[in-house]
């Protein structure tokens, strides 16, 4: 995996890994994010909070990227876009929220893959890049990651990412517009 370190201590500009590169999301990368986002709504709106009815307008998008860079630079929170690496596609996303620091040396991690690129194994490039990342560049010792139950695709990436299941959440997120339960899953540095 090659790694080019930014301006902030502790986080990467790009991250590569099998089929995909990751970098943070910018401004200019609006127009593909609102064509992948809209053709994959109904694919991802089961997995995700309710969007908001401005969720694909640009101001929106702005404030999303704006809220990236502060976490990023706060070193609370890491958004990375998912891109092909044969085609520089806009494949999807993926991102570690709650960074937690102190005794917990832990951070939760999301994902989400446009529903032209599902199957292909880009999102489990996706999550070994942000492992690699956490452990190594982060060193945190622990990452979280949430899933419904009915979710079978997300629950085997994460097993075959090494992930191990610890429970299940009652009403865990609020997903859809309905509190989920969601099977609690986590790896930890070996």
């Amino acid at each position: 995996m090659s790694l080019f370190r930014s301006d902030y201590e502790n986080s990467a500009d790009v991250l590569s890994f099998g089929k995909v590169m990751l970098r943070l999301p910018k401004f200019d990368d609006y127009d593909d994010w609102l064509r992948l986002r809209a053709a994959s709504m109904a694919f991802l709106q089961p997995w995700e909070p309710k969007w908001a009815k401005d969720e694909l307008t640009q101001s929106s998008y702005k404030r999303r990227v704006r809220h990236y860079n502060e976490d990023r630079v706060r070193g609370s929170g890491y958004a990375f876009f998912v891109f092909r690496e044969s085609d520089n596609a806009l494949v999807g996303g993926c991102n570690l929220s709650n960074v937690r620091r102190g005794v917990s040396q832990t951070a939760s991690l999301g994902y989400w893959i446009g529903a032209p690129f599902q199957r292909q194994g880009l999102t489990t490039d996706a999550v070994q890049a942000v492992i690699k990342f956490c452990f190594d560049d982060l060193n945190l010792h622990r990452i979280e990651a949430a899933c419904i139950p009915q979710n079978d695709s997300s629950s085997k990436l994460l097993e075959k990412c090494e992930f191990h299941e610890e429970g299940l959440a009652k009403e865990y997120l609020k997903i859809n517009d309905k509190w989920q339960d969601h099977k609690l899953y986590a790896r930890v540095a070996k």
